[in-house]
Parts: C-alpha cells; structure tokens; sequence
C-alpha cells in the first residue's frame, strides 16, 4: 500500500530505498532476532550498519553534517516503512533520526562539532535521551509538580550527577545521550531540570539491564546508571535549569514519530489480514468473500488512512509552525495510531483464527510489537489528559 501525500521525486526515491533495506535486510532476519531469550542479543548490528551503508541512519542530519536534511513528513514516512518490516529497528532509528535533528537545533556551535561528525561517521552511531525513571514516567508528561530522582550538584567546572535512568530506548547502544537531571532541589522538575549531552564512556555512568520486553524485542531498552559522574559545564544544553524548554521546542514531531512506528505495524497486520482472508476457506469459499470480513478488512483500512493523516498533518506543521501549529499535535497522533493499532491487531488475530495463536504465522510478534505503544512514548490515558490541559487551560 503506497503512502499518501508523497510530493516530491526525492521523497518517493527515499522511500525505494528505505523499502527496499527493509526487504533485504529486516525481514530475514526479525522473526529469529525477536525469539532470542537474551533481550540484549535481540539486536542486530548488522541492521544498523546496512542501514548506514544506505544513508537511513544519518538521515535527519544536514548536507553540512553528512545527511539528507529529511524535513519531518518525510522522516515519518521512513520510519513507518520500518515498522512495516519490525517495529524495533523502527524504534532505534526513529530515535536516533529524532535526537539528531534536536541536536543540529539545541546543541551550541562547539557542541555541534564536537559531536555530529563523529556521530555522523560512526556506522553503529546510535542517539538516546534519558528522561524516564523508575518512579517518573507519567510524571514528565503531565509534569506532576515532583522532581526527578536522578540529580546533581554543582562543583567547579562542571556537575556531579547520582541517580538512574531506565527503560531507555537504544540505552546500551548510544554514543552520546540526552540526558535531563534535577538541577535545582525543592521545586517541580519542569522549572528546576537541566539537560546534559552526555558521551557513552564517562566515568561514572554505567548501563545496567537490558529490559526483557513482551514485544519490540529488537530494540534494546535499558538503565543508565550514575555514579558521581561528572559533566563539565560545556556539556550544558542550553541553560542550566532550563531543561524542560529545550523538550518544549525542540521536541514537537516526537509523538508523531513513535506514531508512525506503530502505524508501521498496523500496515503489516492488515496485510497479514488480507493476505489469510484470501487463502483461507471457510463455508465453502475463502474468508475475503464474506461480507462480515470484507467489511472489516476496509475498517482496518480507514483506521490506517485516518491514523497516517493525522501523523502527516503534525510532522508537517511542526515544521511550519507559523501556519497553525496546535500543541495537542505534540501528544494525540500517537494515542490514536496505536489505538488503532490494537484494535487490528486484535481483528487480524480473529481473523487468523487458531492459526494466528501459533507463532509460525507471524501474527503473534506483531500483536506483542502492537501492544508496546498503548504505553510507549506515554502512556495514551496520560496523553489525553496532557492534550486536556493544552485544550482547557483556561
């Protein structure tokens, strides 16, 4: 099913190539990936080099930086034909392509080239952002008026930072992180949070556990650990205090994003769905020649179309602010694709009937994959709540 509202030749280009590594590279290899009983050898290097040789993984970054310069439609569209092929290699590079482009914005000049071009040259380069912790997730998303656990003290030249991060996407793969701390004691950590790029090897910082995951099992999420670990001052994003605001404008297509990854899934299972409902016969004729089937293979249908225009409409303006930008675009397309998402899910395992129970049909990975993004990027109740204060906040 091709994606609607590609404008462009290069778009259209970007996507055969992105389609095509999902071919050759993801899908042979996903389904032994997923089943591996080591979360952490779920993995695959070999994905992220292929995906470098083609120019994916640094494709967010400017000319300047040795990418593509994707504007935010187009990284949505790469990152759904990833889901397509397995929702995990979407994450990681959706991650990656994701804190790339903040960094271009939110990272100072000397920052800038002290970090993007190795990043850039690095065929294992992986970005993540270390925010969520054990007893604060949901949290940061409303904010509650609390603070972070993970904090740190002033000291000459830089900053001493205790505490720990978890279920961080790509957490045991970057080489650097963005890393938001409680600065300031004794107030919200919306005013009194600081943002760190932080490199993989500082002392002080070590990775705990990998986290053994229901679904999305080839991308890894793990605990960031700190142990007085210092942070010269130069590694401050921004203002030291500020952190929240960097999240607040740097951030807007991020929901969008992880909508996209699920939406990726959503697309496989339909097809899945279709392609048993033409094969199976049942009551004499095959599954896709009863009404009641049809009729629910073109409700899968709609729920794509509806989710993926939603996605397209708020990478669009989160680029083009100026021409309507609605903050709740920062927090509903992923509530609503991966409602959708489950919902075909649920349908195409029915649909499957016993078969789909049974791991050789592959429906199984992609109902597990589904049900990562009822919660994943936040959790859907918290985010209509969120999009409730931007609605009604007078």
């Amino acid at each position: 099913m091709e994606q609607i509202f590609i404008v462009n030749e290069d778009q259209r280009a970007i996507l055969k190539t992105v389609a095509r590594f999902v071919k050759e590279e993801v899908t042979p290899r996903a389904a032994a990936l997923d089943a591996n009983p080591d979360p952490e050898q779920g993995y695959s290097f070999e994905i992220v080099e292929k995906a470098h040789e083609v120019g994916i993984r640094t494709m967010t970054l400017s000319e300047e930086w040795g990418g593509l310069g994707t504007d935010s439609l187009t990284t949505a569209m790469v990152i759904e034909e990833l889901g397509k092929g397995d929702l995990g290699v979407s994450v990681i590079m959706a991650q990656t392509l994701k804190i790339a482009q903040i960094m271009q914005k939110a990272l100072n000049p000397e920052q800038r080239v002290r970090v993007l071009p190795g990043f850039a040259a690095d065929p294992r380069g992986m970005l993540a952002i270390g925010i969520t912790e054990p007893d604060n997730a949901s949290n940061y998303f409303l904010p509650y008026p609390t603070p972070f656990r993970t904090t740190a003290e002033k000291t000459k030249g830089g900053w001493i930072v205790n505490g720990m991060k978890h279920f961080i996407s790509n957490g045991n793969r970057a080489s650097y992180y963005l890393l938001f701390v409680q600065t300031e004691k004794g107030i919200p950590m919306a005013a009194g949070t600081t943002c760190f790029l932080l490199e993989r090897g500082r002392p002080g910082f070590t990775i705990g556990r990998v986290h053994d995951k229901m679904g999305e099992r080839l991308a890894n999420n793990a605990e960031l650990v700190f142990q007085d670990c210092f942070i010269p001052d130069e590694n401050v994003v921004g203002k030291a205090g500020n952190g929240f605001n960097v999240m607040a404008e740097f951030f807007p297509q991020s929901n969008a994003y992880a909508a996209a990854s699920v939406l990726g899934v959503a697309c496989a299972l339909h097809q899945k769905a279709i392609d048993w409902a033409k094969l199976r016969i049942q009551g004499g004729k095959p599954l896709i020649e009863h009404d009641g089937i049809r009729a629910q293979l073109v409700e899968m249908r709609m729920l794509i179309d509806a989710s993926r225009s939603y996605i397209h409409r708020a990478c669009w303006l989160a680029d083009h602010q100026e021409q309507g930008w609605d903050k709740t675009l920062g927090v509903l397309p992923k509530a609503m694709a991966s409602q959708a998402a489950w919902k075909i899910a649920t349908w195409c395992l029915e649909i499957h009937g016993g078969h789909g129970y049974m791991k050789e049909a592959g429906v199984e990975k992609l109902v597990r994959d589904a049900a990562a993004f009822l919660h994943s990027d936040g959790v859907n109740r918290t985010l209509f709540l969120k999009a409730a204060n931007f609605m009604f906040k007078d």
